[in-house]
C-alpha cells in the first residue's frame, strides 16, 4: 500500500507531487502539481493522508478549492503554471480542511484577462458600435456603446480616442475576444467609466496592485494622510492618480513605485519627511 501510495503521488512531469501547505510562501515552478489534504478521510481517524485534488471524487471530495492566478485545473489535477510563492487564503466561513483560495503570487508584468477583474483601458479605436481598448493584454478588448449606464441608441455615451476606461470583464477567455462593460449586474456604474482629463496614468507590477487593494494594505492609509488625491486601481497593473498640483500628482506616484521595494521602516521615515515639508 505504501509503494502504491508513493507511486500515485509522482507528478506527470517525472517529480514528486508536494503537499500545497508544505510549501505555502515557498516558489512553486511550473509543472509541478499539488496535493491537498483529504477534508474527511473514509478509512477512519489517525490515517488521514494527502492525495491529489479531484474534482470528480464524489461525496467523499469535500474540500472546495478556488484556483487564483498561477494555477490550473487540468481534469483531475490542480498544476502550477507560472514561477511564484504560493499563497492560499481560508474561506469567509472558516471551512479549513485545505479548502479556499490558492493562488501563486509573482512579480509579472504582462497581464492575462480574467473574467470579473476591474481593469483601467485606453480606448485605442472605434468600429461601428464597438470600441477597442487596451487593456495590457496580448489583444485589445471590446467595449460596446450600450455598456455604459443609461446608454440608449440615441444618448450615446461620450467616448473619444485616447480616453480612459475604468471597467470590468465579462467575458475573457483563450478562445474568445475579451469584452468589457462599465456597468455591474444591476446596470448601475458604481464607479465605472470614463476616467477624467486630469490626472497621471503609470504601470507597475501585478503583485503591488493586488499588495495595494488587500484589506489590511497600510500604504493607501499612509498616503492618504499626505495629500486630497483621487486614486483608480486597475487589475492589469494601471493606476491612476490625481491630486491638487502636478507637483503632488508626481509625489504620489513615485512613492506608489517604490513601495514595492521598501521595508515598513523605510516607508515610514519616507512618509515623516514627506510630512514635515
Amino acid at each position: 500500500m505504501a509503494e502504491a501510495a508513493a507511486v500515485a503521488a509522482e507528478s506527470p512531469a517525472g517529480g514528486r507531487a508536494r503537499a500545497a501547505r508544505a510549501v505555502l510562501d515557498q516558489v512553486v515552478l511550473p509543472g509541478e502539481e499539488l496535493l491537498l489534504p483529504e477534508q474527511e478521510d473514509a478509512d477512519g481517524p489517525g490515517s488521514a493522508g494527502e492525495r491529489p485534488l479531484r474534482l470528480n471524487a464524489g461525496a467523499r471530495a469535500r474540500v472546495r478549492v478556488v484556483c487564483g492566478p498561477g494555477l490550473r485545473r487540468c481534469g483531475d489535477r490542480l498544476l502550477v503554471t507560472k514561477c511564484g510563492r504560493l499563497r492560499h487564503k481560508e474561506p469567509g466561513g472558516g471551512g479549513g480542511g485545505g479548502s479556499g483560495v490558492y493562488w501563486v503570487d509573482s512579480q509579472q508584468k504582462r497581464y492575462v484577462p480574467v473574467k470579473g477583474d476591474h481593469v483601467i483601458g485606453i480606448v485605442t479605436a472605434k468600429s461601428g458600435d464597438i470600441f477597442k481598448v487596451d487593456v495590457g493584454g496580448s489583444e485589445p478588448a471590446s467595449l460596446s456603446y450600450l455598456a455604459f449606464e443609461g446608454a440608449t441608441k440615441r444618448n450615446r455615451p461620450n467616448v473619444q480616442v485616447g480616453d480612459l476606461i475604468y471597467g470590468q470583464f465579462v467575458v475573457a477567455n483563450k478562445d474568445m475576444e475579451p469584452e468589457m462593460v462599465c456597468i455591474d449586474s444591476c446596470g448601475r456604474a458604481n464607479g465605472m467609466g470614463v476616467i477624467g482629463q486630469d490626472g497621471l496614468l503609470f504601470k507597475v507590477t501585478l503583485g503591488l496592485i493586488r499588495k495595494l487593494l488587500a484589506p489590511d494594505c497600510e500604504i493607501l492609509q499612509e498616503v492618504g494622510k499626505l495629500y486630497p488625491l483621487e486614486i483608480v486601481f486597475g487589475m492589469n497593473g494601471r493606476i491612476w492618480v490625481k491630486a491638487k498640483t502636478i507637483q503632488q500628482t508626481l509625489i504620489l506616484a513615485n512613492i506608489l513605485e517604490a513601495c514595492e521595494h521598501m521595508t515598513a521602516d523605510q516607508r515610514k521615515q519616507i512618509f515623516s519627511r514627506l510630512a514635515e515639508s
